[in-house]
């Protein structure tokens, strides 16, 4: 239903393309608030507050269109749909009422959340987030390193044996690493130890810059490892990071909203004896 809906606003948008929005002699209305109606259908209001919803709704590429085809789209729009709509509450089915008050519901919190995401961030909490996230944080080490990953600890030890004799570890990996940074001589940029798995990271912290160690079994295979060099990173600077201080307070107050509500709510669970396969009986909605 509401694939069809958005068909039906998109075929309005186009449908209006050529009709003005405002008439020549008409001079523009300085006195219009959300509750002004706009046009009726069947005695049935369509409002400016109405037209303002269904736009901040619309994908991006609707809003680049010209004012005057996305007004007048948008009021095609809900001319149809109210049209329909007064057929649709002359045969609502129990289904249509317990879909209504599902999305009824969906929408409250919904917009309870956006509301808690949106007050969420200050100047004040964006910098104290800061100074907890980076400025007061540890340094951390960031390590360059590269491997040599092959499917045997037999094939490791001999790629380890030669490069111990004087192969060079670019070139033994393009020849024998089953994986995508063999092409780059097995170089896998900068790491923090954290992003890579256990034991591969365990022998890279135990490294010399320039040492090569091997075999060493992961869930991926048998690895040489060569660690090149390490470095300490320093804090970024507030303003690189504020976009991502800002998600981070959103969401921390959104997942405190959910819990603190739910939390203090009477809540009250009736499903003993539910099989929970009963979700899959359509039926039970009727027609």
């Amino acid at each position: 239903m509401r694939k069809l809906t958005e068909f039906m606003g998109a075929t309005a948008l186009v449908l209006c393309a050529a009709l003005p929005a405002l008439a020549e002699d008409a001079k523009p209305r300085t006195d219009l608030t959300a509750d002004s109606v706009l046009a009726t259908v069947n005695g049935k209001e369509i409002t400016l507050g109405q037209m303002i919803t269904v736009r901040n709704g619309l994908p991006p590429e609707y809003l680049q269109l010209p004012d005057d085809i996305l007004f007048n789209g948008i009021l095609d729009q809900l001319v149809q749909q109210t049209a329909l709509a007064e057929i649709g509450e002359a045969r609502m089915t129990r289904r249509d009422e317990i879909a209504l008050e599902v999305d009824r519901r969906a929408y409250l919190a919904g917009a309870v959340l956006d509301y808690t995401a949106q007050t969420a961030v200050t100047e004040e909490k964006i910098e104290e987030a800061y100074k907890v996230k980076y400025a007061s944080a540890e340094p951390s080490r960031e390590f360059h390193a590269a491997h040599i990953i092959v499917d045997s600890e037999e094939a490791a030890a001999k790629i380890k044996a030669a490069i111990d004799g004087g192969a060079d570890f670019a070139e033994e990996a393009r020849k024998n690493s089953t994986d995508g940074a063999a092409a780059n001589g097995g170089d896998l940029g900068w790491f923090k130890l954290e992003a890579m798995v256990q034991p591969f990271a365990e022998a890279i912290a135990s490294m010399k810059e320039g040492e090569v160690k091997g075999p060493v079994q992961t869930e991926y295979g048998w690895h040489v490892v060569k660690l090149m060099e390490s470095r300490l990173t320093e804090a970024p600077k507030i303003e690189d990071v504020r976009d991502e201080l800002i998600g981070d307070l959103r969401q921390q107050a959104v997942e405190t909203r959910v819990t603190e509500t739910v939390e203090k709510a009477k809540i009250e669970k009736m499903v003993d004896g539910v099989d929970p396969a009963i979700l899959k009986n359509d039926a039970l909605l009727g027609q």
